[in-house]
């Protein structure tokens, strides 16, 4: 089943049935898709001000109140407990479960943080000709956790989490400019070529996600990720913090052009 075409309503109503619990790349094509946090309120302040501090990690569209489940900037009469394929529940820096639904994990006090996701650009990358790899191959996303450190803010601190995408050389100034469009979804790569300098070892083995297939004379493209967060939560070990299961994006009602800056 392909949601390429789906409105992101349609799609969100999909996985609230249990239809679709797959990766959301390629999903709701030219709509905005979101990493998703959720903290205890007394936590909320301190990763709000992480995200200020890293904004190309977390480019943030949304904080909800505490206790609502509805991100009404962007996806009004959307539910955060039951609208994404996969959620990833974190309890003093372990994984502790994956879960299809909160229903029976949310509270009161729980505030929502929705940040931009670059699965929003690759709909940008395929018009501008520039290869998509993972989408392709009809896997996942590889993410890599780097040794470079996130600026910290309150408890919060750890490492970065980049996306890799393999690109020709000669399209990789292309994919550099399309990206760079759009800022509050990562923006432009933090780096290109020699994983060794992000102290990625083996890119056949990422930490998140799936390998691709790399071809000959192709670079690794490295962007900023929204994932990001759960390597944080496992280096500072909050009581809990929950997110989107890496790649299963929520998708949002905005346009990708919405977010477009030049």
């Amino acid at each position: 089943m392909s949601l390429g075409s789906a409105h992101p309503k349609e799609l969100r109503e999909r996985i609230r049935r249990g239809e679709w619990r797959r990766p959301t790349a390629g999903c709701a094509s030219g709509y905005v898709q979101a990493n998703l946090v959720i903290l205890p309120r007394d936590l909320a302040y301190d990763f709000l001000l992480f995200t200020h501090r890293n904004p190309k990690p977390c480019p943030l569209l949304e904080v909800t109140d505490p206790g609502s489940r509805e991100p009404v900037r962007v996806a009004p009469g959307a539910d955060l407990r039951t609208d994404l394929p996969r959620y990833r529940v974190y309890r003093d820096g372990v994984l502790a479960e994956e879960a299809t639904d909160l229903l029976s994990l949310w509270r009161d006090d729980l505030v929502a943080f929705l940040l931009g996701c670059s699965f929003t650009f690759e709909a940008a990358l395929l018009k501008a000709e520039v290869p998509v790899r993972h989408l392709e191959e009809g896997r996942n996303v590889s993410m890599y956790i780097t040794t470079l450190p996130c600026a910290p803010a309150g408890v919060f601190e750890g490492p970065l989490v980049v996306s890799m995408r393999p690109i020709p050389p000669e399209k990789v100034a292309r994919a550099a400019a399309v990206t760079a469009r759009f800022p509050a979804v990562h923006g432009a790569p933090v780096h290109v070529g020699s994983p060794e300098a992000l102290g990625i070892r083996d890119l056949g083995r990422p930490d998140f996600g799936d390998p691709v297939s790399i071809r000959p004379g192709e670079v690794p493209v490295f962007w900023a990720c929204g994932v990001t967060p759960q390597a944080v939560a496992m280096a500072v070990k909050p009581p809990l913090m929950i997110t989107h299961a890496p790649g299963h994006m929520f998708v949002t009602d905005l346009r990708d052009e919405a977010l477009a800056v030049l």
